[in-house]
């Protein structure tokens, strides 16, 4: 499972459409509509906010808005209903960095075509449901060495 921090507009099409499936997944866990990847490392920054729910469902939202940028239609329709206010979940510099470096590795290897584009960002942006603080790459985030 892969929630990326970056904002949508950086995933190519293989990298939107798997993180909108994988972010329903994540929905349905913490609404307790599955029992599989109950702990799954990348839930426990939804997990620990106020309401783990509406966070996952402004996530959701910023996802289905890229693709609504792109002629996708993504069925809005999946996503919870809840109600509230939903603040940032704030995601370190470091854990931003990580990402992209990770997503430019996977883009080189789908559509190297593309990767010139990412190249050109300078620092990229979080999606909107995150906040960047200064900081290494999360806890909870499994880094190869």
């Amino acid at each position: 499972m892969r929630l990326w921090s970056l904002h949508p507009q950086y995933l190519d099409r293989q990298g939107l459409v798997a993180c909108w499936r994988e972010s329903l997944l994540a929905q349905a866990v913490l609404a307790g509509r599955t029992r599989g990847y109950r702990h799954h490392p990348q839930l426990r920054r939804f997990a620990a906010q106020p309401d783990p729910r509406a966070s996952v469902a402004a996530y959701l939202e910023a996802l289905a808005a890229e693709a609504d940028t792109r002629g996708y239609r993504f069925d809005r329709s999946r996503i919870d209903q809840v109600a509230g206010p939903v603040g940032t979940i704030p995601v370190t510099d470091g854990q931003l960095a990580h990402e992209w470096r990770h997503l430019r590795a996977k883009v080189g290897q789908r559509n190297p075509d593309l990767l010139a584009g990412l190249d050109a960002v300078g620092s990229p942006a979080p999606n909107p449901v995150f906040a960047v603080v200064p900081g290494p790459v999360e806890d909870w985030e499994v880094v190869a060495v």
